[in-house]
C-alpha cells in the first residue's frame, strides 16, 4: 500500500489544549505517514507548557509569518499556474465569505493564505491536505484544495460549529473535502442536517483518542481516610465548561462535613471570576488554580487524583475524559454532546444535566464517599478507553481514509499497522 504525504493545518499550534492534535499526528507518523505541519499562526509561549509543544511549534509553518513579496509571489504563481482554477477558487471564495465588510476581508486574507499554502504544498510533494476544526483554517483548507487540485478533509470537531454552521458554509465543505472524520456519532449525525444525504458516507467517524497499554485489573492507590478527597478539573477556563457550577457543588459538600480538594489544570478568560466565586463561596483553601501544564505535569496530576469532574455545557468528545479514564480515574460528566459515547452512567462513571447544582452534588458526595465504586468505574472506564478510544487504533483509520476515503473496507477501516 502506497501511503500518501500528508500537511495537516490548524489555526494557531500547538496550544496547551492542543493535545489531542499532537497525539494524532504522532500516531499517524507511527503509522508511516509523512506529516507537514502548518498552522495560520503561531502561539503564544503561555502554551508552550512542555518539551511536546516546543518541538512542535519548531516544526510547523505558519503562514501569517511569510512575507509580503513571497504573498503576491504566490498569487501571482497561482493565476499564471492555472487561470481557469483561480478563477473557479475566487468564485468559491465570493460564495463562501461571511457577512459583512469584515467578512469580506477575513475571506481576502484567507485566499491570500491559501495561495501560500497551495505553493508550499506543491514545493513538498504534498498528496493531501488535513486540517482540524471546520471554521476559519477549514476556509483556508478549502481554498487551497480549489486553487492547488490537492484532495482535503477536515476533522469536525462540535459543538461550536453547530452554532453557526451557516456563517461557516459548513454543507459547502462537507461537499467539497474528499472525507469529513467526525469525532463521534453526535458530531455526523448533526453534520448530516446539512449536507445532501448523497455526501453522508463521506461523514467517517475518528475518534479522538489516548494511548494505552492492555486494561489493568490492579487498584489505583487511595487517598488516605484522613485526607480530603482529591476531586480534578482539567480543561479551559471558559464558561462553556461549567466551573460555576462545580464550585457551588464543592461549597455545599463542604458545608455539608465533606473533606475534599479540587485542583483546576488550565487557564483561560473565566480564571478571574473563578478566583473571585471561590473566596465569596468560603472555599479559596480548598482550590488550587493550577494553571496550564505539561502533559507529563497533567499525568502526574491524573494519577494523584481520586475523582475526575468535567461540568461542561456543551462537549464533543472531551479527550481530557479519556485521559482521566486510561488512568483508571473515576468520572463525572454532563450528557452533552457526544459524551454518553464515552461515558456510560453507572457502569464506567456517572452522568448528570448540564447546570444541575443538586444533581452534580450528589454524584460527587457519591464518589467521594464509595471508595469500592471509585475501583470499579476506574477499572471500567479504562477498558472502555483501551477497546475504543485508542490513538494508535484511531490513527490506522485517519490513515486508511486517506488511502481511499471513497471505498472503505473492514479490513481498511482497522489495518494492521503499516510497517
Amino acid at each position: 500500500m502506497t501511503l500518501p504525504r500528508v500537511a495537516y493545518l490548524t489555526g494557531e499550534y500547538p496550544r496547551a489544549t492542543d493535545t489531542f492534535i499532537q497525539r494524532e499526528i504522532a500516531a499517524v507518523e507511527q503509522c508511516g505517514v509523512r506529516v507537514e505541519r502548518f498552522a495560520v499562526r503561531r502561539p503564544g509561549d503561555e502554551h508552550m507548557v512542555g518539551d511536546e509543544q516546543r518541538r512542535e511549534r519548531e516544526l510547523t509553518t505558519y503562514l501569517l509569518e511569510t512575507p509580503k513579496a513571497q504573498i503576491l509571489g504566490a498569487i501571482a504563481q497561482a493565476l499564471v499556474k492555472s487561470p481557469r482554477r483561480f478563477l473557479r477558487t475566487g468564485g468559491l471564495a465570493v460564495r463562501t465569505r461571511r457577512r459583512g465588510i469584515k467578512g469580506a476581508v477575513l475571506q481576502a486574507a484567507y485566499f491570500a493564505e491559501a495561495a501560500v499554502l497551495a505553493q508550499q504544498l506543491r514545493r513538498r510533494s504534498v498528496d493531501h491536505l488535513h486540517n482540524h476544526f471546520a471554521d476559519s483554517s477549514c476556509s483556508v483548507a478549502m481554498l487551497t484544495s480549489e486553487l492547488s487540485g490537492i484532495t482535503y478533509s477536515f476533522t469536525l470537531h462540535g459543538p461550536a460549529i453547530f452554532f453557526e454552521p451557516h456563517e461557516w458554509f459548513l454543507g459547502t465543505k462537507l461537499r467539497t473535502a474528499s472525507f469529513c472524520s467526525a469525532i463521534s456519532s453526535f458530531a455526523r449525525s448533526q453534520a448530516s442536517l446539512f449536507c445532501e444525504p448523497e455526501y453522508w458516507d463521506r461523514i467517517r467517524i475518528v475518534h479522538c483518542g489516548v494511548a494505552t497499554g492492555p486494561a489493568d485489573d490492579g487498584n489505583r492507590p487511595v487517598t488516605a481516610g484522613d485526607e480530603p478527597c482529591q476531586l480534578l478539573f482539567v480543561g479551559r477556563l471558559d464558561a462553556v465548561k461549567g466551573v460555576l457550577v462545580l464550585f457551588d457543588a464543592v461549597a455545599a459538600l463542604i458545608a455539608g462535613g465533606a473533606a475534599v480538594r479540587l485542583t483546576l489544570v488550565g487557564d483561560g478568560p473565566q480564571r478571574a471570576e473563578l478566583e473571585a466565586k471561590s473566596v465569596r463561596l468560603g472555599i479559596s483553601g480548598s482550590v488550587n488554580f493550577a494553571g496550564y501544564r505539561s502533559q507529563a505535569e497533567v499525568r502526574d496530576h491524573l494519577a494523584t487524583a481520586d475523582v475526575f469532574v468535567l461540568p461542561s455545557f456543551a462537549e464533543g468528545v472531551p479527550v481530557s475524559l479519556m485521559e482521566a479514564m486510561a488512568a483508571q480515574l473515576p468520572v463525572i460528566a454532563t450528557n452533552v454532546g457526544g459524551v454518553t459515547e464515552l461515558v456510560h452512567d453507572g457502569l464506567n462513571g456517572l452522568v448528570v444535566a448540564p447546570g444541575d447544582v443538586d444533581a452534580l452534588g450528589v454524584a460527587l458526595d457519591r464518589l467521594v464517599s464509595d471508595v469500592d465504586l471509585r475501583g470499579r468505574f476506574g477499572r471500567s472506564g479504562r477498558l472502555t478507553v483501551s477497546e475504543d478510544f485508542d490513538s494508535l487504533t484511531e490513527a490506522r483509520r485517519l490513515v486508511t481514509l486517506f488511502v481511499d476515503p471513497r471505498h472503505p473496507s473492514p479490513d481498511r477501516i482497522r489495518p494492521l499497522p503499516f510497517k
